[in-house]
């Protein structure tokens, strides 16, 4: 086996033709004989050749490479976000990088120095994912930035905003809860307290509290499912509490879970329970969790129109529009 790389001179080599030709011939729109070409494919078929993309972004004033970097992949909804988003680069004949800050052993500088090395057209920032200190190393190498679900440090110049509208999603929960007759509500944070995720419960507090419904809040914890079973084995073991809304589905679902199987709870009878985002494992039968949708394809063409953009281009904010998403997890009674 032949550990080597085959090489366009070796292409060129075997089809009798110079370097040049084989360039040509894989260089969309360049001039090229048809004879030329056909010696050429056959060679390459029989050696196994295949373009090297990275060397030719070297030539171009943007690469086609897009750094795409995260802290919570295992999240239900940031897993299937990233899925969405590299079927979508691909289509655009754009590559991946993807950078997982939760594996980085050390400093986070290093891991996103070393993507830019590789000359990325732009770096997406997944919701929360990333400290400041991340953003303005992208920013100070010149790279193009799209920061998903964040606030924009005042460092930064050049960065796309793609927000979906956290407030009005924390509204809705509270609303559908009133009008289910909850009287005592929780609300799950978690401590990670990201801009979005703020947004999300100090909107559902506030209206909760306009309509003189008691709010229990839980911040404590990763934010991740157990952080959620945690929550539920110490709140719900208070009778008064009817109603919980968490920030997000993977809170809401470790809630959820916990309160059927474990504390025996009946779901929605006893407590309804809301989340957040809309990930496809909350529409499955077993959860059948009502939530507040951020579209994941609203997000995905908003994003993917950020990194089609000009390099100098003007700057966007894009809101992605939030709706509420009624299954089985929130009673129908009270003013329905």
């Amino acid at each position: 086996m032949n550990s080597k790389f085959v090489s366009a001179s070796d292409v060129a080599k075997r089809a009798g033709v110079s370097r040049s030709a084989v360039s040509r011939t894989f260089t969309s729109g360049a001039s090229v004989s048809r004879e030329t070409r056909l010696k050429v494919m056959a060679a390459a078929e029989e050696l196994g050749y295949k373009v090297n993309l990275l060397a030719r972004t070297l030539h171009k004033t943007r690469s086609d490479l897009v750094g795409v970097v995260g802290s919570n992949l295992s999240s239900p909804y940031i897993s299937a976000q990233i899925d969405a988003l590299s079927a979508a680069l691909s289509k655009h004949d754009l590559q991946c990088i993807l950078v997982n800050l939760a594996q980085v052993d050390g400093d986070l500088t290093k891991s996103v120095e070393r993507l830019l090395e590789y000359r990325v057209r732009t770096v997406v920032l997944l919701s929360g994912a990333a400290p400041d200190e991340v953003v303005r190393i992208c920013s100070a190498n010149g790279t193009r930035l799209v920061l998903i679900n964040r606030t924009m440090p005042d460092t930064v110049v050049h960065a796309d905003l793609i927000e979906a509208d956290s407030a009005a999603g924390g509204r809705l929960a509270a609303d559908r809860l009133i009008k289910a007759g909850c009287r005592h509500v929780a609300v799950l944070i978690s401590a990670s307290r990201t801009h979005a995720k703020l947004a999300r419960a100090d909107a559902f507090i506030e209206r909760m509290r306009e309509s003189n419904v008691a709010v229990t809040e839980w911040r404590e914890g990763r934010h991740c499912y157990e952080t959620g079973v945690e929550a539920a084995r110490v709140l719900l073991t208070r009778p008064d509490i009817d109603g919980l809304f968490a920030v997000s589905d993977e809170l809401a679902l470790g809630a959820l879970n916990t309160a059927r199987h474990e504390l025996g709870l009946s779901v929605p009878e006893d407590l309804s329970v809301i989340g957040f985002d809309d990930a496809p494992i909350s529409a499955w039968a077993s959860h059948d969790l009502t939530t507040v949708r951020q579209s994941l394809s609203a997000l995905t063409e908003a994003t993917l129109e950020a990194v089609m953009g000009p390099a100098n281009g003007p700057v966007s904010h894009r809101r992605i529009k939030v709706t509420l998403v009624e299954r089985g997890s929130v009673r129908r009674t009270g003013k329905d």
